[in-house]
């Protein structure tokens, strides 16, 4: 019997690969315009995963992420007449502002739709480097349709943030500065969303040093990678809300999915919880302003057994652009769930005295009371009753657990929070 030839439809896709040379010419475009970021040794997280862990600070970028470095690639490789119809992107913010950097220095004009609940200083930052910001959807699935929308309209040439081997070879520049300062890495963390910077980095390691252990790390709330890697193509996941908002992004590019498939990359999740730890190991112990995205690789490492990982360890600092109202709330919540800070509610007897001996307990257990909040109104209260929510700065978990012990055993009645 014939064979029977295949249809066009039932024939995959060609994509394109990066390779070692692509990524080393996209080094050359780059040198002179980015910054060749530094890396930190830290010594706390040394201390916590038991491998020697080195910080890739591309926090420290311009434009305040790795995203400039496939930006300009990308737009540095379009034609004269491409140059002239102008581009279009879409992004939570740092690839936003990595387009507008880059055409702005290559002279080109630029439409980059975000969000309407983008960070403001990633929006303001976007319109500062001279792009027309337009505010739409919730996603950037949502700014990525409106994005097409425009270029099919207008003929802008589209600016994908990661489904392009220009961008993927520009991130993978990264790689090369990584072998450089640390020659004997074993493993690299990297926060992943759509995959452009885990592929860039797995596609150069894969060439020249394929022992290095390369592992991409998503939050959980947005992590289509897990169920597509599983499918062997990319899905579409359903987005949470989420605080890692520069990683959220619902369905892997067709060209970084096949390098992190055959580059064998593993690939992790963390909980909201973990990033906001992460975030603020970072800006404690290292003195590094990250953003929630940006600390997810930090997150993946805090979440591993210790020894798990073989150093050294190169986790990448992805971003810092963060809204400073949002690193506050994020900072407290880190403390939270670190154990440092604890929110009580107690019920007492509405008498003299009564949240007097409440302080003196808490003051005796040696936490330190930042808030109280005194009400009688609340429905749930008998008439003797009032409802004292407080919080707490605490010496860490175990110093909480003690503080509410102490509480319970004088006889109030104590629900955390």
């Amino acid at each position: 019997m014939p064979a029977v030839p295949q249809t066009p439809a039932a024939i995959p896709p060609v994509l394109p690969s990066v390779s070692l040379d692509d990524v080393r010419a996209a080094a050359r475009l780059l040198d002179g315009v980015i910054t060749r970021t530094p890396v930190q040794e830290s010594r706390a997280l040394t201390t916590i995963t038991g491998a020697r862990v080195f910080l890739k600070c591309e926090n420290l970028q311009r434009a305040g992420s790795f995203k400039v470095r496939g930006a300009y690639v990308r737009l540095s490789h379009l034609s004269p007449e491409e140059r002239a119809r102008g581009v279009v992107a879409a992004s939570a913010g740092n690839h936003a502002q990595g387009v507008a950097l880059a055409a702005g220095m290559l002279g080109i004009d630029a439409v980059v739709y975000m969000p309407v609940d983008a960070a403001l200083p990633k929006v303001a930052a976007t319109r500062g480097y001279g792009a027309d910001v337009r505010l739409v959807g919730s996603s950037v699935d949502d700014a990525l349709a409106a994005a097409r929308v425009e270029a099919a309209r207008s003929g802008r040439i589209l600016i994908h943030p990661f489904d392009h081997a220009d961008i993927v070879a520009g991130q993978g520049t990264v790689a090369l500065e990584i072998l450089e300062q640390v020659p004997d890495v074993a493993t690299v963390v990297v926060p992943l969303g759509g995959g452009g910077l885990v592929a860039g980095i797995a596609a150069v390691l894969g060439e020249v040093a394929p022992h290095v252990r390369v592992i991409g790390v998503q939050a959980v709330e947005a992590a289509a990678y897990p169920e597509s890697l599983a499918a062997g193509r990319p899905r579409t996941a359903r987005l949470r809300p989420t605080m890692a908002d520069g990683i959220a992004v619902g369905t892997p590019g067709d060209v970084p999915f096949a390098i992190v498939r055959s580059q064998g990359v593993e690939v992790r999740t963390v909980t909201e919880d973990q990033l906001s730890r992460a975030l603020l190991s970072v800006l404690e112990r290292s003195k590094l302003v990250v953003e929630p995205a940006g600390a997810a690789g930090v997150a993946g490492l805090l979440a591993a057994a210790p020894g798990e990982l073989k150093g050294p360890v190169v986790a990448v600092l992805s971003g810092g652009n963060v809204d400073p109202l949002v690193l506050l709330r994020l900072v407290q919540h880190g403390l939270v769930a670190a154990g440092r800070y604890l929110q009580l509610r107690v019920r007492l007897v509405d008498k003299p005295g009564a949240l007097a001996g409440l302080v003196e307990t808490i003051a005796a257990s040696g936490a330190n009371i930042v808030h109280v909040d005194h009400t009688r109104t609340d429905v749930s209260l008998a008439v003797s009753e009032v409802s004292v929510n407080i919080r707490l700065e605490t010496k860490g978990p175990e110093h909480c657990a003690a503080v509410v012990e102490r509480l319970r055993n004088a006889d109030f009645d104590v629900v955390t929070s």
